[in-house]
């Protein structure tokens, strides 16, 4: 068993620097180097971490013998070349989601891991959120019977808009989380796929979209789904919203019912500025060290890597999936008309 994981992040933004805290932090963990494009944040992150290395080019984290695993945090239109890299490298590799851009980018770093010599994991955070991970044992355990119905929204609001919408969609990033629970929750991929956009402002991609799953089907009558899961991101909630993100999932079955309610954190707070909801449950801070579900994912990870077992919360093939479904809706929401679904 490896001893100390000595980590290095390739992206540096804000996601970036929060995961370069829980890892700094970790009892089994050393962060030794930093790459970001951004001067300034490199800067930050010289400041921050002294003795940390810390270079504007990816590859010379991925040359360094040193270092055993990067946290790759850049927007997705990077993900793909620089984990196919850092796989060719020998790293292991912490990916963020969304796992690419597309699905056929997806299956290219599929084929890498497999025969790469790192371990390899893509960031569904929230499958380390323990309300969810509850949530999943009962639904596994039939205690709500068959499902039959989910409903989710995981929104935001307006102020994310000009600084990522023409960079991303906001089926891409974050209904990809709640397509993703779905099939985690199914243990299967829906058949197919029916996607619609509204475009509020003029961004690159639309402001709000909705995907509706459909899972397997039933004899009668014909051609029916056996369960539905319904997908909605809007991205231009009013901007006095009070919570960070207004996410809940619902799912039904046929003896009962779950509600993951991740809107309202349990912390209410009042001043001047108005109410606000700050984070209680992804990574928010707790005298004086992260905590939460990004904290268990990277903590998951590096033991993983210290086993030297492959990572099975999350398979790549599952952050591929998650992926494809988001595709097929968007696919859809182009074309106006349901979508099947590649199954990895």
């Amino acid at each position: 068993m490896t001893d100390r994981v000595r980590w290095a992040m390739i992206g540096y933004g804000r996601f970036g620097a929060i995961h370069a805290e829980v890892l700094s932090q970790a009892d089994d963990c050393d962060l030794v180097a930093v790459c970001t494009r951004n001067e300034q944040r490199l800067a930050e992150a010289r400041s921050r971490y002294p003795g940390l290395k810390a270079t504007a080019d990816y590859r010379q984290i991925l040359a360094d013998p040193q270092i055993d695993a990067v946290s790759i945090t850049t927007h997705v239109a990077d993900h793909h070349r620089t984990a196919l890299d850092a796989l060719a490298a020998g790293k292991h590799v912490l990916l963020e989601k969304p796992m690419a851009e597309n699905t056929q980018q997806c299956r290219e770093i599929l084929e890498a891991a497999r025969s790469a010599a790192g371990r390899f994991m893509v960031g569904h955070v929230c499958r380390f959120d323990p309300r969810v991970t509850l949530a999943r044992e009962v639904i596994r355990e039939g205690q709500i019977g068959r499902v039959f119905a989910m409903r989710s929204k995981r929104n935001l609001p307006v102020a994310p808009g000009p600084l990522r919408l023409d960079k991303i969609s906001a089926l891409l990033g974050d209904g990809v989380h709640d397509a993703d629970l779905m099939m985690w929750f199914m243990n299967e991929a829906p058949q197919r796929v029916y996607g619609r956009t509204v475009r509020v402002d003029n961004f690159r991609y639309p402001d709000a979209g909705w995907a509706m799953l459909e899972f397997g089907e039933v004899q009668q009558p014909a051609d029916q789904p056996a369960a539905l899961g319904v997908v909605e991101t809007n991205w231009r909630l009013p901007a006095n919203t009070p919570t960070t993100i207004d996410a809940v999932l619902e799912v039904v079955g046929t003896e009962g019912q779950i509600t993951i309610d991740c809107g309202h954190t349990g912390l209410h707070i009042i001043c001047d500025q108005g109410m606000r909801m700050p984070d209680t449950h992804y990574w928010p801070q707790q005298h004086g060290r992260r905590v939460g579900a990004l904290v268990n994912e990277l903590a998951y990870f590096t033991r993983c890597i210290r086993e030297g077992r492959a990572p099975e919360v999350v398979t790549p093939e599952d952050a591929a999936r998650a992926v494809a479904v988001i595709e097929a809706a968007e696919r859809s929401a182009a074309s106006g008309m349901p979508q099947e679904v590649e199954i990895f």
